[in-house]
C-alpha cells in the first residue's frame, strides 16, 4: 500500500481499526509500529484533532475518528470500485459483499449465490447474514437486501420481489385435528406464534372487506419464521408465518395453505439496495440482474 496522500493515510487508519492494533496493522502492511504511528500522528496534526486514544493494551477511538473512520471506508470504497469498473473491460470480477437477512437469506439468496458464481467465475462473493441493518454508504457491503418500504436515502433501491404471510399446517395434523373452515375454529387448534417483542399477538383477517383479528394461542413460541415452519411440518400446530420461509414445503405438499379466503393480503416488499450512479462496479450491477432475473415477485 502506498501510504504517501490522504487516501494511503486513511488505508492505513482503517487497517489500524481493522486489526485492532498498531503493530496488527504494521504487519498487515508490511510497515513497522513506529512508522504507523507517524502516519496516524501525522493524520491527527493535519486535522487538528486527536483520532485514537492509546493505551498499553489496546486502541479506541474519540468521536472524531469514528467519523473519519467512516468517511474513509466509503471513500476507500469507492476509490476501489472506480479503478475495478475501469479496469473489468466488460468482464464483471472482484470481490462483491452482499448482505441479507439470515432466514431469507440461507433459504432464498444462498442458492441464487451459488447459481450467480457459477455464471460469473471472477466475481467473490463475499455473503454476510445477520439481521442488522448494514452501513451501505459507509462502506459496510455492496447489496443488501431489506424487507419493507424503504426510508428516503441516497441508495438505489430495486425491487425484486415481495412477500406476504400465510397460515400454515401440515396435512397430518390437519388429518388429526381437522381443517379450519373459518377464522375462529383457530381457537380450539394449537397455535406456533413468535415470542419476540414486536410480534403481533393477534392473527389479522379479512371478512367481507373488514379487516379483523384472532388471539390465538398454543403451547409453542419461537423466534425463528424457519423454526415454526419447521414445527408446523413434523405436526405440532398451525402456523402463520411469511410465504418465503415454506414456499417448497407448499410446493411439496408437506404444508397446506389455511384459510386464504379470509387472508388480508399484508403484503412486504423486498428490495435490493445499493450505490447507484456511473460508477457502479459491474460486478454489483450483474448482481442486482440476476436478482432480478431470478426472485419472484
Amino acid at each position: 500500500m502506498d501510504v504517501n496522500g490522504r487516501s494511503g493515510e486513511m488505508g492505513v487508519f482503517a487497517t489500524v481499526a481493522q486489526e485492532g492494533s498498531l503493530s496488527a496493522a504494521a504487519r498487515a502492511l508490511g510497515l513497522t509500529p513506529s512508522a504507523v504511528s507517524r502516519i496516524i500522528a501525522r493524520t491527527e496534526q493535519r486535522l487538528g484533532t486527536r483520532l485514537l486514544l492509546r493505551t498499553t493494551r489496546a486502541i479506541t477511538f474519540t468521536a472524531e475518528g469514528e467519523a473519519y473512520l467512516r468517511g474513509a471506508r466509503r471513500i476507500l470504497a469507492d476509490l476501489a470500485e472506480v479503478e475495478d469498473a475501469i479496469a473489468d473491460q466488460g468482464v464483471p470480477k472482484g470481490r462483491l459483499r452482499v448482505s441479507a437477512a439470515l432466514v431469507h437469506g440461507r433459504m432464498a439468496i444462498v442458492p441464487l449465490v451459488a447459481a450467480f458464481s457459477a455464471r460469473y467465475p471472477n466475481i467473490t462473493v463475499d455473503l454476510t447474514l445477520g439481521d442488522e441493518v448494514v452501513d451501505i454508504l459507509g462502506g459496510q457491503a455492496d447489496v443488501a437486501v431489506r424487507f419493507g418500504h424503504l426510508p428516503d436515502s441516497p441508495l438505489t433501491a430495486r425491487r425484486i420481489g415481495e412477500t406476504g404471510q400465510v397460515v400454515v399446517a401440515s396435512p397430518e395434523y390437519l388429518q388429526r385435528h381437522g381443517t379450519p373452515q373459518e377464522p375462529e375454529d383457530l381457537l380450539s387448534h394449537n397455535c406456533l406464534r413468535f415470542n419476540f417483542r414486536r410480534a403481533e399477538p393477534n392473527w389479522p383477517f379479512v371478512r367481507d372487506g373488514n379487516e379483523f383479528s384472532l388471539k390465538v394461542s398454543g403451547n409453542i413460541e419461537c423466534s425463528s419464521g424457519e423454526a415454526l415452519a419447521q414445527l408446523a411440518r413434523v405436526g405440532a400446530g398451525i402456523a402463520r408465518i411469511g410465504e418465503f420461509s415454506v414456499t417448497q414445503e407448499l410446493q411439496r405438499g408437506e404444508l397446506v395453505p389455511l384459510l386464504e379466503s379470509w387472508n388480508p393480503g399484508d403484503r412486504e416488499p423486498i428490495h435490493a439496495v445499493f450505490v447507484g450512479g456511473s460508477a457502479m462496479p459491474a460486478r454489483v450491477r450483474v448482481f442486482v440482474d440476476f436478482l432480478l432475473e431470478h426472485h419472484w415477485m
